[in-house]
């Protein structure tokens, strides 16, 4: 079983031993961390937290340890319960809260959770930030408050809908035209909280929909990461009920993959190409995706006359060159979408509501819309290396390799070739090395990525 702290949180799975996977202890010791940070950023009378978690198993029980250990601290909580990712994000600044916590463990199996921390803006925090979180909980210098200044815990199950409601309230999103449309869609939710969020916004909306693994009890009816391999069932509702499309996301509802009419997976790299496509069709802009993600989105941003930009990997480091460029569309080509109108977070809602706008713009069918687009094809590889190894050697020297293509090292090494792309990255957990390639068909994708293998294999060989 396992345990990973790092500068973003928090995660590991249920029970065993205290320090070595997710236990009460460790997740009340990581909550008066985050909530002692929390004070340490301004000295005020009165502190408040945002708390709201995905439908997993262990959520309650983790919730109620980090909701009474803030309490505990002397800091209020708004108890969102049952929520969203994105839900969350965007309560902290309606709330004008000081910070908000997500219990998710995102598209990990049940046996997973996490503590996910937000700042003041309702944005996931940066690595100095998380830095400071971790020292705290290792020092143990927590301090708790006396009886007469304990917090409070307020429940609120308002934001679901007040989520909607700012969505609703976007130019971008194209009501009529959507609710002319008369669409038919199937929702695979993973038995999580998008199986509440997703039919409110498509009740909004005159979207017909037929509800597969809605009920949000937590028990996953098949790996809950998005992939095709894990949605036959999605598929096949589909077509037999002759739908428009499928709609996937993951636990926490901020990855979002669509299928197509036939069945088959419209490809989770471009859910993020699509509703760029509508938006920068909109408003003439830049974009930011990860360094690791499809370069489609590159081409579709230049042919609107906008200028694309990689980050590195994670959504921090996406957010943050969004603002630097004004991006006014990124997000990550894990089916993450982030629209700074409406906030700085992976948000699957807002994702849908564009996606639906622009089939209904366009008058097209999603396969069809799939065919419009750069085709490119991707390959996710990683190698095992012994813990002696010295990865950042073998990268570096991949580097010098490869110095003539002027390779991108803000995470890892990326080489971009004429009509492919390579990306090295190493894990932040494990002496991994993880190999994503891309290139113009999926055979020239895998070899590329084997060819790397053996040339990192070789130099950990040496």
């Amino acid at each position: 079983m396992t345990l990973i702290k790092s500068i973003s949180g928090i995660r590991g799975t249920i029970g065993g031993a205290v320090g070595t996977n997710l236990t009460p202890i460790d997740a009340v010791t990581f909550a008066a961390a985050y909530g002692t940070w929390i004070k340490q950023q301004r000295e005020k009378d009165t502190y408040r937290v945002v708390v709201g978690r995905d439908a997993r198993l262990s959520g309650e029980m983790i919730q109620g340890l980090v909701m009474q250990t803030l309490v505990g601290m002397g800091i209020h909580v708004i108890d969102l319960g049952l929520s969203t990712t994105p839900t969350v994000e965007m309560a902290v600044p309606m709330e004008h809260a000081d910070g908000g916590i997500i219990l998710t463990a995102s598209h990990n199996p049940k046996q997973w959770n996490a503590l996910k921390l937000l700042n003041a803006e309702g944005e996931f925090l940066n690595a100095e930030e998380g830095q400071k979180i971790l020292d705290i909980a290792t020092s143990n210098q927590m301090t708790f408050a006396p009886v007469d200044a304990l917090g409070k815990v307020t429940k609120n199950e308002a934001y679901f809908g007040l989520h909607i409601e700012e969505i609703l309230g976007l130019d971008l999103v194209n009501i009529e035209a959507i609710k002319k449309a008369k669409f038919k869609v199937v929702i695979d939710a993973v038995n999580s909280t998008g199986g509440i969020a997703i039919p409110m916004l498509l009740d909004a909306l005159d979207v017909d929909y037929i509800k597969l693994y809605c009920e949000p009890t937590g028990h996953f009816p098949h790996n809950p990461e998005p992939l095709k391999e894990h949605l036959t069932d999605l598929s096949e509702a589909v077509v037999k009920e002759r739908a428009d499309f499928g709609i996937v996301v993951d636990p926490d509802v901020d990855r979002l993959a669509f299928m197509d009419e036939t069945g088959e997976m419209f490809g989770e790299e471009y859910t993020l190409v699509a509703c760029a496509d509508y938006v920068l069709g909109k408003t003439p802009g830049n974009t930011v995706s990860n360094m690791s993600s499809t370069r489609a989105l590159r081409d579709v941003t230049e042919a609107h006359g906008g200028q694309y930009e990689a980050s590195a990997v994670g959504e921090v480091n996406v957010v943050a060159m969004m603002k630097k460029n004004t991006a006014i569309i990124g997000g990550e080509g894990n089916g993450g979408i982030i629209l700074p109108e409406l906030h700085y977070g992976r948000d699957a809602l807002v994702g849908i509501a564009l996606f639906l706008s622009l089939l209904a713009e366009r008058k097209v069918r999603v396969s069809a819309l799939r065919a419009s687009y750069p085709n490119y094809f991707m390959s996710k590889k990683k190698i095992e290396l012994t813990p002696d190894l010295d990865v950042d050697a073998i990268l570096k020297a991949i580097e010098v390799a490869y110095r003539h293509e002027n390779p991108t090292t803000i995470d890892g090494v990326k080489i971009d070739f004429e009509d492919s792309w390579v990306h090295l990255r190493k894990s932040n957990t494990e002496p991994i090395i993880r190999i994503y390639t891309e290139a113009k068909s999926q055979d020239e994708a895998n070899t590329l990525a084997d060819r790397f293998i053996g040339e990192l294999n070789a130099l950990a060989h040496k």
